[in-house]
């Protein structure tokens, strides 16, 4: 009988925004881990207990949803006028995959809790009681991300009476900046293919219409009605329905080719995280995952996201910088769904209730460019202390 022990790694469990990640300080990974490449993946995998065929996460620490399979390194930054570097893994639940492609909007809320937790932040910049502003360099995008976390008597205030759709309970405000979440590089536009609407023909759909953006994340966002969708529905409305998780998907792989994220579409399975793709409605009364009633007069429209192939329950936190810039972009499907105006921020709703986004866009030279996004979310540690894999799992 194999016999092997476990190796113990220090981590903390935690939540950012509507999702939740085993986070490690660079320092504490095991040496080979230290590094890109296969141990560190498969030492994430083995944390949150992938791939598993039945889709339950039973023998690790993992969730079984895009929310909960996610693993974060931080460590202090070189760069200047930066505090910490923040690495993000999205951890397929059934694949043998981690996906580094992008950001986790929501985690980058506890990455900068963790981030002063974790004593990887000069003493002197922690004030007794105020705000600590923690500079954070998101890796995975190569972006820069403004915490604003709260402090009571020189330790994170994690309680509070903030509260946040999609999660139960309130907690301590914290506000994220996400400066330049787009290409903003000399005549580089947040829109791969140069349009603020085109035309995709997708296997099983047809022709529709399409908004692709790259702010916060690599979006493909489509009209709900396109798509026989009214934009109020809730997870088991899609997430139960494979020919609709299929037809998705299909929209998801057509518009990561015309962006340029891929090649041939057998690549889109290699790249799970990004695009995501959501689907805008005008806004429409309806009733939330949790029997909350949303009228239409208190949002500006309804978004309906999907995250490594299902509806999320709440909305990624980058979605969201992607659907307010397109909401301050005129003519885009986003800004049409909220009523065509110029505007600063946008109020949406989506499965477990609202969100409001603020961001800045501008047209340079006929290129439009993002400057910022900003949103408030909560964050606290739920566990901490090692997480025991295994010793041959990396």
């Amino acid at each position: 009988m194999k016999s092997l022990s476990q190796c113990r790694i220090p981590a903390t469990y935690m939540r950012g925004g509507t999702s939740k990640g085993v986070f490690f300080r660079l320092e504490d990974l095991p040496e080979p881990c230290q590094q890109p490449g296969k141990a560190r993946d498969d030492l994430f995998m083995r944390v949150i207990g992938s791939p598993d065929p039945y889709s339950a996460h039973i023998d690790g620490m993992g969730g079984a949803t895009s929310s909960t399979s996610k693993c974060v390194i931080l460590s202090k930054s070189n760069r200047p006028e930066h505090d910490v570097d923040y690495l993000y893994g999205q951890v397929a639940i059934d694949k043998t995959f981690v996906d580094w492609s992008g950001n986790c909007g929501n985690l980058s809320t506890a990455a900068g809790a963790f981030a002063i937790h974790a004593g990887l932040i000069d003493e002197a910049r922690i004030p007794d009681s105020g705000v600590c502003t923690v500079r954070i360099w998101q890796a995975n995008i190569q972006k820069t991300i403004i915490a604003h976390v709260p402090i009571t008597n020189g330790q994170v205030q994690e309680c509070g009476d903030f509260a946040l759709d999609g999660v139960a309970f309130p907690a301590a405000e914290i506000v994220l900046e996400f400066l330049d979440p787009s290409d903003n590089s000399e005549n580089a536009s947040m829109f791969p293919t140069g349009n603020l609407v085109d035309e995709l023909v997708v296997s099983g759909v047809g022709s529709i219409k399409a908004t692709m953006i790259t702010a916060g994340i690599p979006t493909v966002f489509v009209d709900a009605e396109q798509l026989g969708y009214t934009g109020t529905e809730l997870q088991e409305d899609i997430n139960n329905d494979a020919d609709a998780l299929e037809r998705l998907e299909e929209v998801r792989t057509e518009g990561a080719l015309r962006m340029g994220l891929i090649k041939t579409p057998e690549e889109a399975q290699q790249r799970l995280h990004t695009p995501k793709v959501a689907f805008v409605a005008k806004p429409a009364d309806y009733v939330t995952s949790s029997d909350k009633q949303i009228e239409a007069d208190d949002i500006d429209l309804l978004v309906r996201a999907l995250s490594m192939g299902k509806l999320h329950h709440a909305m990624m936190g980058t979605a969201a910088v992607a659907i307010a810039t397109a909401a301050a972009i005129p003519g885009t499907l986003v800004n049409l769904a909220a009523g065509g105006s110029e505007r600063k921020s946008v109020c949406f709703g989506h499965p477990s209730g609202t969100l409001t986004v603020g961001a800045e866009a501008v047209e340079e030279n006929g290129v439009w460019k993002a400057k910022r996004a900003i949103m408030s979310r909560s964050a606290r540690i739920i566990m901490e202390g090692c997480v025991h894999v295994p010793a041959d799992a990396f």
